[in-house]
């Protein structure tokens, strides 16, 4: 009998995946404070793990091998500006740092405990084979 991993770890892969995606987001949101007319971005993640879970393709597709990629399908699904809470102080970036730190911290503890579920499966999966 094969093990699948798709049904052992379900859709915590793509979970951590996103979340590592967010993670790079939300520290270029950081990096970039005080960048004149920088606008701040964030991951829906409900609406990027939907996406994920249903297989979705984001982006254009090529339908000849001559066709040009597009900059399009790269894009990480569910990304989208953030609405700034404080309206703008003049030079026109839209990142503000206390909730972006703030999001950063709540997207490390989801990434950590992401890491310990499918650790735990690992563990499980590993005891099995050896007949523990």
């Amino acid at each position: 009998m094969a093990i699948s991993f798709d049904k052992a770890f379900g859709i915590h892969e793509s979970a951590l995946n996103l979340r590592a995606q967010r993670a790079e987001v939300l520290a270029k949101n950081l990096a970039n404070a005080d960048t004149p007319n920088y606008k701040a971005r964030d991951i829906d993640f409900t609406k990027a793990l939907k996406m994920a879970k249903g297989n979705q393709a984001v982006g254009l597709h090529r339908t000849h091998d001559r066709h040009l990629d597009s900059k399009i399908g790269t894009e990480i699904p569910g990304l989208s500006y953030r609405i700034p809470m404080q309206p703008d102080t003049g030079d026109g970036n839209s990142v503000e740092s206390q909730i972006e730190q703030t999001k950063f911290a709540e997207n490390a503890m989801q990434y950590q405990a992401s890491l310990r579920f499918l650790d735990g499966k690992i563990k499980g999966l590993m005891s099995a084979l050896k007949g523990e």
